[in-house]
């Protein structure tokens, strides 16, 4: 098989497919064509996109492959209601997957440990949408249930494997309040935390 018809073919699969696929899903295509073979030709499709400035490119997500427009054109298809934006999810999910994909797998009552509140809504509505599944069960009493992220949530995510997330410190950093960031200014004394400044009358 020539080199142009596997990237021929290759693209009519990740044209018509609604998720990522896998490298032997392509393979699967022709039985015969080596992984070397079907990485090269997926490398030319993404030269090719970008090269020739197309709409949309390949991206490696999920342990997969697939087509998605570019960014800087995905708000315009949006709000014309061409493409259809997922639903978003509330802070709870957001919350609770956040917890998952860094401590997983990980059981219910370390969730709401942490979070403070009952879990088992939120893990149903994660699961209904696939974006988690259960991992197996742990040693603990009643050998509860463990739970994961799966490939739907990494390329919600935009990601090819966890170890892309950012790192814990990373956040602490991001996340750490501007008074602890700014230096004081001569003669403002110390910053007053919010929760004790006067309101607004």
């Amino acid at each position: 098989m020539s080199a142009n018809h596997l990237a021929q073919l290759l693209e009519a699969a990740l044209f018509s497919a609604s998720h990522p696929l896998t490298l032997n899903e392509l393979r699967g295509l022709e039985p015969d064509v080596s992984p070397a073979d079907v990485r090269k030709a997926l490398e030319a499709l993404r030269e090719h996109y970008e090269t020739d400035e197309h709409a949309f490119e390949l991206v490696e997500l999920a342990q997969g492959y697939q087509l998605l427009t570019r960014r800087e054109h995905a708000e315009a298809l949006t709000e014309a209601r061409i493409a259809h934006r997922p639903r978003k999810l509330s802070a709870a999910s957001l919350e609770t997957l956040a917890i998952i994909a860094y401590r997983e797998p990980v059981g219910r009552a370390e969730i709401e440990e942490i979070r403070g509140v009952a879990a088992d809504g939120v893990l149903k509505h994660l699961q209904d949408r696939d974006l988690i599944d259960v991992a197996g069960r742990g040693e603990g009493l009643g050998r509860p249930l463990l739970y994961r992220t799966t490939d739907t949530f990494l390329a919600m995510m935009g990601l090819n494997e966890l170890s892309e997330l950012p790192r814990l410190d990373q956040l602490a950093v991001a996340l750490r309040p501007l008074a602890e960031e700014l230096p004081e200014t001569e003669g403002e004394g110390e910053a007053v935390p919010a929760e004790e400044q006067p309101e607004d009358s």
